[in-house]
């Protein structure tokens, strides 16, 4: 017979682990630990004290100092051209010869008739001599001694014209030699031997054309408010001004890296050209190797501004926050401080900053991602030294 206690006993065990299982789920889970972020690890530098002169860069054009169109002077057959095509050439050298045959036959003919002008001359001379005495012997009329000195006169008269004309014809066949005015480059031949070219100065014939190359021009448009800018710097004693002296100046070409000719400019225009708004000035620069030649494109910096005490750091230091820079400092108990800055350029690689620094700064050049306004940081000193070389200028 099966006890009657069975079911009662089971139903117990079960009410039981039913209870211990609801007590277990209700109990809350164990706080965990909390792990606090390490110190992020930065590298600051301070910023390098300097007076640096600020630089404005310009584009221009290279032009040479002379340019000279040759023409013929007279008229005639192109004989030979004595020059080889874009070679340099020197003050003086012959460069073409027109025939000058017709010339010499001039100046032979002219020569002749200044040497019977000549002789009459010092007939009607003789004659006029001779009148003087025979007038102070009453040997000769008023009339003939009159006659007499005003032949002499008038074949004197006569000498000095002929001797003129023998100068022009003379002139003339000296043109027909056409010499270098400027040494510099030359041009290639327009006219060939055995063409007629036309002289005078009039429509006369371009035979080809010379340009100097040591100094070089480079010539630069130099907007008004610049132009303001250097006008009052110059009045505040702050820079010199290039309408009253030189002033320095550096160029490179469009293969140049950086600025490595050395110049000054000498010259500024009288006034400002109110359809661009510019103001022309010029460059004057060493062309010894003569490898730049005019019309080639050109940069140029002159000085923008006063040399002033600037604070510099590297370029990677600065951040932009809606469009304003500042940089990331480290005060007290080595915690970031938010520094507003303002700007200038480049300088060695390195970035002027004109306002915001002081020259005990800790700057930070390295980490600056990991760097939070009023968090402390683990600060690495280091030196405040471009990472790239600067350009040449």
């Amino acid at each position: 017979m099966r006890s009657s206690r069975t079911p009662s006993f089971h139903t117990s065990t079960l009410l039981l682990l039913a209870a211990a299982v609801a007590f277990t789920g209700c109990k809350p889970n164990a706080p965990k630990a909390t792990v606090a972020p390490p110190t992020p690890t930065v590298t600051v530098a301070k910023p390098i004290s300097r007076k640096v002169i600020e630089w404005d860069e310009f584009t221009g054009r290279l032009a040479s100092p002379e340019m000279v169109e040759i023409r013929a002077r007279v008229s005639g057959y192109l004989d030979t051209v004595h020059f080889s095509e874009g070679a340099e050439v020197k003050a003086g050298d012959l460069l073409f010869t027109i025939d000058p045959r017709p010339y010499e036959a001039a100046v032979q003919r002219i020569t002749a008739e200044v040497s019977n002008a000549r002789s009459r001359a010092e007939l009607a001379a003789t004659e006029a001599k001779n009148a003087n005495q025979l007038r102070s012997n009453q040997a000769i009329s008023a009339e003939e001694y009159e006659r007499r000195i005003k032949t002499a006169a008038e074949a004197e008269g006569s000498v000095r014209a002929a001797e003129a004309t023998l100068k022009t014809v003379q002139l003339d066949l000296e043109f027909t030699q056409i010499r270098a005015p400027i040494s510099g480059r030359i041009s290639n031949a327009r006219v060939t031997k055995g063409n007629l070219v036309t002289g005078g100065t009039k429509d006369a014939t371009l035979l080809t054309t010379l340009v100097s190359l040591d100094p070089i021009y480079c010539y630069i448009d130099v907007d008004e408010r610049s132009a303001l800018k250097y006008r009052e710097l110059h009045k505040e004693g702050k820079r010199a001004s290039a309408l009253f002296g030189k002033i320095p100046a550096q160029m490179g070409l469009a293969n140049q890296t950086g600025f490595p000719h050395i110049g000054e400019i000498d010259f500024v225009d009288n006034q400002l050209d109110p359809t661009t708004g510019t103001i022309r000035a010029r460059g004057v620069f060493e062309n010894n190797d003569r490898l730049m030649s005019p019309g080639f494109f050109a940069r140029v910096r002159i000085p923008g501004s006063g040399e002033y005490e600037a604070m510099l750091v590297l370029d990677q230091a600065v951040a932009d926050d809606q469009g304003s820079s500042f940089v990331w400092v480290i005060g007290a108990e080595d915690k970031a401080v938010y520094r507003p800055v303002k700007l200038g350029p480049l300088v060695d690689g390195l970035r002027v900053v004109r306002e915001g620094l002081k020259a005990d700064d800790r700057v930070v050049i390295k980490g600056i991602m990991a760097v939070r306004n009023g968090v402390k940081v683990n600060p690495q000193p280091s030196e405040m030294v471009a990472t790239e070389p600067s350009p040449k200028h």
